[in-house]
């Protein structure tokens, strides 16, 4: 068995690394922290199957609290670990409001400054690990710059991060100057610009979310955020892989167009699997029975193999 360890110039462990005095399990093959989805909504998909497919833990980018409370009061051992934001939080009539697929009480419309703290406070007493906000102009209403700002300010002081699905013109913009912490999807509906993507670089993450931009088709938008990703990237810039489980045909597991996709923009297979892990996270670790094969031309093959490693019956 090798290792790998997702760090700067990381790479596969030998199995003489391990620590005398460890506990040792033989399983063959390639073992992995394990592996991330940071964007799925968990009412829309299979967790079972999303977890029989390589995904050890996913963050729940908007469902509804009660649902994603029931999931995690379960501790079914075939579900990957949750975390999760909470409800969309938009504006009155904003997106997502009148999607078929958002059930009530999986976006909160936000009212005005006094309502922004209580609808973070809400979210936070449901568990919610960080907020999610919408600025989406082009599908309804959007959030008042002063009422925005009161989300992100009262969720940090409540040490909640706070990530922003930014479609349209000047949205990632707004979202930077209200002092959000990360981006739901790469922005694929404008070229962002060379001064503020570089100041982005140096504050935002993204979640990749590559593939829901023609689902293996090359299109316009996905090329779009093939460059917007490659050049933040170049600056710095932290990459979450995520991919938007419930949005459109995507396979349940690891999804190997969106690896693929991010090794276009750029990402050499150990960042890849650098942006797939959080080694904060308690997540069981993956492993690639056959050995992972890191050739860039054979990787997101190879790595779609991973599966999560069961506890061991002895353990």
């Amino acid at each position: 068995m090798r290792a790998w360890r997702p760090a700067v110039g990381g790479g596969p462990l030998p199995p003489s690394s391990v620590p005398p005095g460890a506990r040792v399990r033989q399983v063959g093959g390639t073992l992995l922290p394990g592996l991330r989805d940071a964007h799925v909504h968990s009412g829309l998909v299979d967790l079972r199957a999303v977890r029989a497919g390589g995904i050890s833990q996913v963050d729940d980018l908007g469902s509804v609290p009660a649902s994603v409370a029931e999931l995690l009061a379960a501790d079914d051992p075939e579900l990957p670990q949750v975390r999760a934001v909470g409800a969309f939080l938009t504006a009155p009539g904003g997106y997502p409001s009148d999607r078929s697929w958002a059930p009530p009480g999986s976006f909160r419309e936000v009212r005005s400054v006094v309502d922004a703290q209580a609808a973070v406070g809400e979210q936070h007493r449901s568990g919610a690990r960080a907020i999610k906000v919408v600025l989406h102009p082009g599908a309804g209403p959007t959030l008042p710059a002063r009422v925005l700002a009161e989300i992100v300010s009262t969720a940090h002081g409540m040490g909640l991060p706070v990530v922003a699905h930014a479609e349209g013109d000047n949205t990632v913009r707004g979202a930077y100057e209200a002092g959000v912490d990360g981006l739901a999807h790469t922005p694929w509906t404008e070229r962002i610009e060379d001064r503020l993507l570089t100041d982005v670089a140096q504050r935002m993450s993204w979640i990749s979310t590559l593939d829901i931009h023609g689902y293996g088709s090359d299109t316009a938008e996905l090329r779009t955020a093939v460059d917007n990703l490659r050049r933040f990237c170049h600056l710095g810039g932290t990459i979450r892989y995520g991919t938007d489980l419930g949005n459109g045909p995507l396979p349940l597991g690891i999804n190997a167009r969106e690896v693929a996709a991010l090794q276009t923009a750029g990402l050499a297979p150990d960042d890849v699997l650098t942006a797939m892990t959080d080694l904060d996270s308690p997540a069981p670790p993956c492993w690639v029975p056959g050995g992972l094969d890191r050739r860039p031309s054979r990787f997101a093959g190879s790595l779609c193999t991973a599966r999560v490693l069961d506890p061991s019956p002895t353990s």
